[in-house]
């Protein structure tokens, strides 16, 4: 894999060694003139030729330029191969040129939503959009195709294509759900409570096939998804209870997603949720989750030291647990381990930083809330303009601060409340089945989806434009994006760099909240921040929302450099669009990275647990993946 090393703005910076996104285009499909587009009989028609198209040993380069378009994507998640894809129009050609692992399509017709119909993609393209299901040498999955005409013929713009169930290994759900008793004479006076509690504490010899480090979205996802699948895995948290992660941030914290998009997998949340989640909330309900779903959950956990076998394939893990006041250790032995978020990106290499005389100065991770100032003048500074960082200045601000935000680069700004109207039509009251908007959602190859989100940002920009221009005349420095393509290709593409609005843009421009722009930090003061500029800001408390470091910085922390060196960047694009390292192999075998907002963490985990299933049944080998 190569790798792009250029001096970019903040809206385009990218990941060490990654690549920028292409920009897809738009093919040139005019909607049809005369007669309304029978959108059943283009789909069948085009599901008949495909099928014939892999239906045959060798495979004409001829007869699959007839179902594609000159420039189109192929995005797959473990139906072609047991990895992440998206191929364009010649890699499409040689890899069914070369054979394919799909068997065969058909149209998925068993609701409204997804019988065949015509769209306009982006605003732009008329197309018809059909569901599929699918059939793999190794399971079934589903789908969705999108056609554009190309003269008279409709040719695929996109294909996505996921697997969704292993044959033989189908999820533990609905009819394979557990009987829950065995009736009759019993041979164990055990009843659920005492096989409960035995299997949660893996006595008698018992060890979990996974383990999970970190009691967040990515752990309890992930978790979840091997139990259905009936993997054994043991999640271990360093807080004192499933959820603090949440819980023990900042005062005021609320998810600015909206519920419809968070949902977790199995457990949907409530019908009287409230539309965006306190964290406390959040966090009662992630201890509910773990409850409910019968998960494996240690608290008070630590990984003291591990060591990974070439031969037996397998982790040798100690871990230090805190019961009743006293340490337990415990050494297992897991086939594969699943890493989470990295460390706090703390500015260490700034001079001065035990000089500062001040009543805090922390990392935003370690901020549990601004202490009410009480008319005494108090000051804080906030090093950073993301979502933590607007949160904690808001805070600072209510609670009686005179509060100045750092904005080193720039920042794109979104209202929460344009955010929920633009999901509404895929996340949202009357939305779809969260199975349906996923697919819907997931189904744009990145490439198109960056396409797609630069009209939507002119859009969203346009709503906000009140708020923008006010951002702007306070001396905030805004972006829009890489290439202007809005806030989620900017998330995939770095992590951050981006606020949705719920109420600090209001106090920037009303001049309540001060901003110091575009300066460098060079020495903390006893009394507060130098800058290059020559400038000396003064304050009570200084809090440094800059985000977290690569998730190679945590791996490397725990499990040491020999495991690090051998795991590969994660975040950011690869080469043909997908997220690097993320939810796949990683270098090392046994190891893993889940992680994402909860959105993320719903759709990959369940790709995530195929493929350490595949491998615990030896469907496939690593080398594989």
């Amino acid at each position: 894999m190569g790798s792009v090393t250029v001096e970019t703005p903040s809206s385009e910076r990218v990941e060490p060694g990654s690549f920028r996104l292409k920009l897809a285009t738009y093919p040139n499909a005019a909607p049809p003139a005369d007669e309304p587009t029978d959108a059943n009989s283009v789909a069948t028609s085009w599901v008949h030729a495909f099928n014939k198209v892999l239906s045959k040993p060798n495979v004409d380069i001829d007869s699959i330029s007839e179902l594609f378009l000159g420039q189109s994507y192929w995005r797959d998640q473990l139906c072609l191969s047991w990895d992440f894809h998206c191929l364009d129009t010649g890699k499409i050609i040689d890899k069914l040129c070369n054979g394919s692992r799909v068997k065969s399509v058909a149209l998925d017709k068993s609701s409204s939503i997804r019988a065949p119909a015509t769209a306009v993609l982006g605003g732009k393209v008329h197309v018809v959009r059909a569901f599929l299901t699918i059939e793999t040498d190794v399971g079934k999955g589903a789908g969705i195709v999108k056609l554009a005409q190309d003269g008279s013929e409709w040719k695929v713009y996109t294909l996505f294509t996921f697997l969704n169930e292993l044959k033989g290994h189908e999820e533990a759900l609905g009819k394979s759900r557990p009987f829950g008793v065995e009736h009759g004479e019993h041979a164990s006076q055990l009843n659920w409570l005492d096989r409960r509690n035995a299997e949660k504490e893996f006595k008698d010899g018992q060890e979990p096939t996974v383990l999970i480090l970190g009691a967040g979205q990515a752990g309890l996802t992930i978790a979840a998804r091997l139990k259905m699948l009936g993997i054994k895995s043991l999640i271990v948290d360093r807080e004192d209870r499933v959820g603090d992660n949440w819980r023990t941030r900042y005062h005021q914290l609320v998810l600015h997603d909206p519920i419809w998009f968070d949902h977790l997998p199995y457990l949907p949340f409530p019908p009287h949720w409230p539309v965006f989640t306190p964290k406390d909330k959040l966090g009662d309900w992630f201890e509910s989750y773990v409850t409910l779903l019968e998960l494996n959950a240690w608290t008070r956990t630590s990984i003291t030291k591990s060591s990974w076998d070439e031969v037996t394939r397998k982790w040798t893990v100690t871990l230090d647990r805190i019961r009743d006041g006293k340490t337990e250790t415990r050494i297992l032995h897991p086939k594969a381990t699943t890493g989470h978020s990295g460390e706090p990106n703390f500015p260490s290499h700034i001079k001065g930083l035990d000089s500062f005389a001040g009543t805090r100065l922390v990392h935003s991770s370690k901020f549990t809330g601004a202490i009410p100032s009480n008319g005494q003048n108090k000051r804080a500074i906030v090093v950073g303009c993301c979502n933590s960082g607007h949160d904690i200045a808001q805070d600072f601000y209510e609670n009686g601060y005179s509060v100045t935000m750092v904005q080193r680069s720039s920042t794109l700004v979104l209202t929460a409340e344009t955010n929920l109207h633009h999901l509404a039509d895929l996340y949202g009251e009357d939305g779809p089945p969260t199975e349906d908007a996923d697919m819907l959602f997931y189904s744009n190859p990145n490439q198109v989806a960056k396409r797609m989100n630069v009209d939507a940002t002119i859009a969203q920009n346009k709503s906000d434009e009140k708020i923008l221009r006010g951002l702007e005349k306070a001396g905030f420095k805004l972006d829009k994006g890489p290439e202007e393509s809005g806030l989620w290709i900017k998330y995939l593409q770095r992590g951050g760099g981006y606020y949705l609005d719920v109420g600090c843009s209001q106090l920037i421009i009303d001049g309540k909240i001060k901003i110091k722009q575009g300066v460098e930090i060079t020495e903390v003061v006893p009394t507060g921040l130098k800058f290059a500029d020559g400038e000396t800001l003064e304050a009570d408390e200084i809090v440094f929302a800059t985000g977290y470091l690569n998730m190679r910085t945590q791996c490397r922390k725990i499990f040491g450099d020999e495991v690090a060196d051998r795991v590969k960047d994660v975040w950011g694009f690869d080469e043909e669009g997908e997220i690097r390292t993320m939810w796949r192999k990683t270098g090392h075998p046994g190891f893993w990275f889940m992680g994402g907002n909860l959105a993320l963490c719903r759709w990959y985990s369940r790709l995530l647990a195929f493929q350490i299933k595949g491998l615990e049944e030896g469907i496939c080998k690593y080398e594989d993946l």
